[in-house]
C-alpha cells in the first residue's frame, strides 16, 4: 500500500511541535522535509482521498471532480495555529482516524500497491 501526503497551501513549514510528536511516536520516517502541494498531485489515480476539513474536500472537488466519490473529510481543525495542547489532542484526533482507516482497508496481497 503506498500513502502519500499533500497540502492545499504549502507556504508553512512543517512545525517544530509535529517534528516533535512524531519523534515521540516513533514515527519521524514518515516525515518529510518539506510540505508538498496537491497541484502537483495526480488526484484521479488515488483509491481515497483523506482531507482534515469538508472545505479542504471542496477543494480537492474542484480540482478533480472525479474525485469527490473518493474523497472523505474526517473533519478534524488544522492544528498548526493551535496552544500546545490544543494540538496534541488533534495529533491523538489523527492518528486515531489514520488507524481506523488502516484496520478498515483489505489487506494487500505480497507485490501488489494501492495508493490512498
Amino acid at each position: 500500500m503506498e500513502v502519500e501526503s499533500a497540502g492545499i497551501r504549502t507556504a508553512i513549514p512543517i512545525s517544530a511541535e509535529v517534528r516533535e510528536y512524531l519523534a515521540r511516536e516513533n514515527a519521524e520516517r514518515y516525515l518529510k522535509k518539506t510540505p508538498e502541494s496537491l497541484d502537483g498531485k495526480k488526484l484521479d489515480s488515488y483509491d481515497l482521498i483523506v482531507t482534515m476539513e469538508e472545505r479542504h474536500k471542496s477543494i480537492v472537488s474542484i480540482k478533480c471532480q472525479e474525485c469527490e466519490a473518493k474523497t472523505v473529510a474526517w473533519n478534524i481543525e488544522d492544528p498548526y495555529f493551535l496552544e500546545h495542547e490544543d494540538a496534541e489532542r488533534i495529533y491523538d484526533q489523527i492518528k486515531e482516524k489514520v488507524r481506523e482507516l488502516a484496520e478498515s482497508l483489505p489487506k494487500a496481497k505480497s507485490g501488489s500497491t494501492a495508493k490512498t
